[in-house]
């Protein structure tokens, strides 16, 4: 019967053996060195382990090294396993070819496995279901990676002090995107955000209300001239009308005018008599329901801001 060698093994670091100058330090034997540590093959003295690897942190399928490949994405807080789950193909495998039809049931199976345990209890199942509200969200309104992923762990931090007990999942969802804007200066408006939610409007603004509470939101108050680019969009006004409108706003802003006021109808009132010193046909009440606010509002509101205007041309002149 042949003999198997010594050195034979089957563990991928033991597989290529290196010889050594050196020699042992306590019996002065040979020394090898292997892929994880340096042993003495007399003693079996571990002079050294732990070796630092200097190869580089990528490997290359292709023959000259342009295809660097690492071992995944980075982690993301947008997914409620950091994005370290595994994803099961469909009908092709890592190599684009097609797979065949026995090989598709089995993934098929597999996929019906990992989905019933994924998820280790209710809360993360909560947690996995409402990250992909925020993500919807978020893409409806085409917001940056960045403000996403901050509503994400604005989510997290909702669920950790207990805010989802009673109440909606799509609810705390938009209302943590709702509240990442506002904290960015960048409010969107809850209309349009209850018309991509699944929730209605005091839903929303209740959730708000409660992380703002709760959490200690970092809100801005919303300025008047950042609405005035989405309503001079839907009046389709000219560009020297939307100058004057933001102009006006941010003159109002640094007044008292806007203290105390609705920024919708802030911003309405600017746009309008911005429009009326160009020449353009609009009327009060489409620049109203276009800004979500009432005629009557935007007349008070225009007042100040004509007697402000007129008081600041009579300081010009003189």
């Amino acid at each position: 019967m042949a003999t198997r060698n010594i050195y034979e093994t089957v563990f991928d670091e033991d597989v290529q053996h290196e010889s050594s100058s050196n020699n042992c330090p306590e019996c002065n034997g040979h020394v090898a060195t292997n892929a994880v540590e340096t042993v003495c093959e007399d003693c079996g003295l571990v002079i050294a382990d732990q070796q630092i690897d200097h190869g580089p942190e990528w490997r290359s399928f292709e023959d000259d090294d342009s295809n660097h490949k690492r071992t995944g994405s980075t982690l993301t807080a947008a997914r409620h396993d950091r994005g370290l789950s595994t994803e099961i193909g469909r009908r092709t495998d890592g190599k684009g070819n097609t797979l065949s039809g026995s090989k598709r049931c089995q993934l098929a199976r597999l996929r019906r496995e990992q989905t019933r345990g994924r998820f280790q209890s209710k809360a993360e199942r909560n947690l996995a279901h409402g990250l992909g509200e925020v993500r919807r969200v978020a893409s409806a309104f085409g917001l940056a990676g960045s403000v996403r992923d901050q509503a994400c762990q604005l989510f997290r931090s909702a669920q950790r002090e207990d805010l989802l007990l009673g109440r909606s999942i799509e609810a705390i969802a938009a209302a943590s995107v709702y509240g990442v804007c506002r904290c960015h200066g960048r409010p969107i408006a809850r209309d349009d955000l209850v018309d991509v939610a699944r929730v209605d409007h005091s839903g929303v603004t209740n959730a708000y209300k409660t992380l703002n509470r709760e959490l200690g939101l970092p809100t801005k108050p919303v300025a008047p001239q950042s609405l005035i680019p989405k309503l001079a969009s839907e009046l389709d006004v000219d560009k020297r009308v939307r100058r004057r409108a933001r102009a006006l706003a941010e003159r109002a802003h640094e007044t008292s005018i806007a203290n105390g006021c609705l920024p919708s109808g802030v911003a309405a009132a600017c746009l309008y008599l911005a429009s009326r010193e160009h020449g353009e046909s609009l009327t009060q009440t489409q620049v109203a329901e276009a800004a979500g606010t009432t005629p009557t509002t935007l007349r008070a509101r225009r007042a100040e801001l004509t007697e402000l205007v007129d008081g600041e041309v009579q300081v010009a002149s003189t």
